[in-house]
């Protein structure tokens, strides 16, 4: 009667701890989805999508793609996407001039686990004497299921 009562609790104990690790492994699931077209007055951004990675997986990253076009070819000026993610500054990532390329990165912050939140836009860089134009910024989160 007593080892009886020994393994049905140390069953009740299996069963528990695997409820709380399969739960924890579904609310950081990788969260995907699309960027919205972005464009600005000589620079467009297509057929985005980006992905949150889950905790151990590409340092817990935002991770996106898309086609950087540069929309005004002649204007002789480069554009670039701006990626930043977790309060830190914006990352630059350059497209090439007269082209348009397709760019595939991840934004990570190095302080914690997994990122939830990130901003993205596109800009035409306009030299040192005029200030670049930009795409409204999109901002992104990972929600919790």
């Amino acid at each position: 009667m007593f080892t009886e009562v020994r393994m049905k609790k140390a069953m009740a104990g299996l069963v528990a701890a695997g409820l709380i690790l399969s739960g924890a492994g579904a609310a950081f699931a990788a969260q995907k989805g699309a960027i919205p077209q972005l464009r600005s007055d000589g620079v467009q951004f297509d057929d985005g999508k980006y992905k949150f990675n889950p905790p151990g997986t590409d340092h817990g990253s935002f991770e996106w793609a898309g086609e950087l076009t540069d929309a005004y070819p002649r204007d002789g000026h480069n554009v670039y996407v701006q990626v930043a993610v977790e309060g830190h500054g914006w990352a630059r990532y350059y497209g090439r001039q007269r082209s348009t390329v397709s760019m595939r990165h991840s934004d990570w912050s190095g302080a914690q686990q997994y990122t939830d939140n990130a901003k993205f836009r596109v800009c035409r860089d306009r030299g040192s004497l005029r200030p670049d134009n930009c795409s409204p910024t999109r901002y992104f989160s990972y929600t919790l299921h």
